[in-house]
């Protein structure tokens, strides 16, 4: 068995699209990452909102019946990739897809590449294909639908690829695509050019 702790989680992917810097500095300067109001408001924020979706019926999700299973542990060596998905809902008719919790306004594209890796994930686990799946905006309280489309499946492949020859080579990367990123960023002391 793989040792998860070599894997890339879901979370450094998403991150890495967010900012590749947030990344190097986690897996090539480790146990420095400093924890910030932003992180523990989350945290507590999505076991809050798993107890309200227990309540909430599946007809937003377009499912008649089904279960969910919360904080699904999801690992594939062959994509180098490991997680854990806020909510899985499982139909009636076979159908399974990943929702994923988001204190958040809008699905931002970073989301969308997230849930499309747990979508991959899902597909290891369960052995069946994963066509949606859908992000759960907490303070809007609104279902975002994503088709997990083979350009989605392909920018994660692409990114993991990316990730990994960061690390292999440690090379540090450019600052962020979008500078106001920056600041509210945890590793922002550590960036001398932005």
């Amino acid at each position: 068995m793989l040792d998860d702790r070599l894997l890339f989680t879901v979370t450094d992917l998403k991150q890495f699209t967010y900012c590749q810097r947030v990344i190097f500095y986690e897996r090539c300067l480790p146990h420095i990452r400093p924890r910030t109001f932003k992180m523990d408001a989350g945290r507590d924020t999505h076991e809050e909102e798993e107890k309200r979706a227990v309540r909430r019926s599946l007809s937003g999700y377009d499912v008649l019946s089904g279960k969910r299973f919360f904080n699904v542990r999801v690992i594939s060596e062959s994509l180098g990739l490991s997680g854990e998905i806020d909510e899985v809902v499982r139909t009636s008719d076979g159908e399974v897809f990943p929702v994923d919790y988001k204190l958040a306004k809008q699905a931002s594209p970073h989301y969308k590449l997230q849930l499309a890796a747990y979508a991959m994930l899902l597909e290891t686990a369960e052995n069946v294909a994963v066509k949606r799946g859908y992000i759960y905006l907490i303070r809007t309280r609104q279902l975002v639908k994503v088709a997990i489309t083979s350009t989605l499946r392909t920018q994660v492949e692409t990114a993991l690829t990316t990730m990994q020859q960061m690390i292999e080579q440690e090379r540090m990367p450019g600052v962020a695509v979008n500078p106001n990123y920056c600041a509210a960023c945890e590793f922002r002391r550590f960036c001398n050019d932005v």
